[in-house]
């Protein structure tokens, strides 16, 4: 379901190119608003949609998610701490679902230039940078060469 914008709704903020995974949500030049310069590129990740504080990005639905004629909206609700979407079918129901915001604050996950570089042990591991770190273990548990069993995938 790639997403698109209202134009009417965006305020042209740029909440949604800064965390768009795909870079494909710009800021148009001439009128200062969102759009999906490439919607078949769109990874459906719905990060831009989350983060619109205008609800102005909306995302169209895939006959298995809702069938043809159906309308998908989605509500961030800061208040509350949570995005809601709401399905309306041709035939009149709605179904609503509703899941929390992330539970970290915005900006407070550092970004891999802000960690220490890995060690060149590190970088010969099998384990991704800061894992057990992350984890809160002591080291992570790996099957060892003489642990496999013949024939065994």
């Amino acid at each position: 379901m790639p997403t698109f914008v209202y134009m009417t709704q965006c305020d042209g903020c740029g909440h949604c190119v800064d965390i768009c995974p795909s870079d494909i949500m710009h800021i148009d030049s001439t009128h200062r608003r969102a759009y999906n310069i490439e919607p078949n590129m769109c990874w459906e990740c719905y990060s831009c949609v989350k983060a619109c504080p205008q609800n102005a990005i909306d995302v169209r639905g895939y006959a298995d998610f809702a069938p043809l004629g159906h309308s998908v909206r989605v509500l961030r609700e800061d208040t509350k701490g949570t995005i809601s979407w709401r399905v309306q079918f041709r035939d009149g129901r709605v179904k609503s679902f509703e899941s929390p915001i992330r539970t970290t604050p915005w900006g407070s996950i550092p970004s891999p230039a802000d960690m220490p570089a890995p060690s060149a042990e590190a970088m010969r591991s099998e384990e991704l940078a800061h894992e057990p770190d992350a984890l809160k273990v002591a080291d992570l548990p790996a099957l060892r060469p003489g642990q496999f069993r013949k024939g065994a995938l």
